[in-house]
């Protein structure tokens, strides 16, 4: 059992894992405008890595997936002094994608497939917007201590399904999209989700009684659910993956691939506890 947790790939996750959560302290703790930057920095790599797997990202029609991913976290920030700005606009900048990537695939037909125009025009809410979803969390009431529940039900969960999964899995979940991943390492991701999110409410529950009537329960849920979000992300993003037959989204983080590889299940997660908190809280 010990040789298939102490391997050459378990040390190397595990080694950029901890820088990883060394720089997501330091984000997230700052708040504000360097929150703000480092999610943008994360979105649009996230969004070249998903483009680059349709060969769009330094095309026109990426051009135009990049501006309107601009214009939308300009809509985001300024969202801060004008408040209600952001849904105002939003749906106009959904209608100038979708005349900008068409205006492209027409002006230069046939060089681009109908499959790359609709890559450009999903790839936007798959990454750039969901993703902005962890900054949205981290400036609501509470969002310095509720914005962990997000890499709580995904790094956790992540993290107790792989050592739950070499240890005891058997029966696979999805045997066609990953192969390494089992009902038992699904089952234990959820759980062990809920329980370090149930003891994070009760660690933070002085801090959280102005979010949630009872935070240890609160926060159980949240965890709960966001784990079963997380691993439907994940495998949304190996599906892509194995449509296009490639192994990792990029190489950026060692042991991971890129962002998109390590943030597949935040991207689900981050709306997800986003609403979660609306709803069970007091926002």
């Amino acid at each position: 059992m010990l040789k298939k947790l102490l391997t050459k790939s378990f040390l190397t996750r595990s080694i950029s894992a901890v820088f990883l959560a060394a720089a997501a302290l330091i984000t997230l703790l700052a708040g504000g405008t360097i929150t703000f930057a480092v999610i943008t920095v994360i979105s649009f790599i996230g969004l070249m890595e998903l483009l680059r797997v349709y060969r769009i990202h330094k095309t026109w029609l990426g051009f135009g997936s990049y501006l309107i991913a601009a214009g939308y976290y300009g809509l985001l920030w300024m969202e801060q002094s004008r408040q209600g700005i952001l849904q105002e606009y939003f749906p106009m900048l959904v209608i100038l994608l979708i005349m900008l990537l068409m205006a492209v695939y027409v002006l230069t037909f046939p060089k681009f497939h109908a499959e790359q125009v609709m890559a450009a025009f999903f790839g936007v809410f798959y990454v750039a917007v969901m993703l902005s979803y962890v900054y949205q969390i981290r400036i609501l009431s509470g969002g310095v201590i509720l914005v962990w529940l997000v890499f709580l039900s995904s790094w956790i969960c992540d993290t107790c399904a792989y050592l739950t999964g070499v240890t005891m899995g058997s029966r696979k979940l999805a045997p066609i999209l990953s192969p390494n991943k089992s009902v038992e390492g699904g089952v234990g991701g959820v759980f062990g989700s809920f329980l370090f999110s149930v003891l994070f409410g009760v660690l933070f529950q002085e801090s959280l009684r102005n979010v949630f009537e009872n935070p240890a329960l609160s926060c159980g849920i949240v965890g709960a659910l966001g784990a079963v979000v997380s691993q439907i992300g994940d495998l949304c993003a190996s599906a892509i993956k194995r449509n296009k037959e490639i192994k990792d989204y990029g190489t950026l983080i060692p042991g991971h691939g890129g962002i998109l590889d390590r943030f597949d299940s935040v991207i689900f997660v981050a709306p997800a506890i986003y609403y979660l908190c609306i709803y069970l809280g007091r926002q």
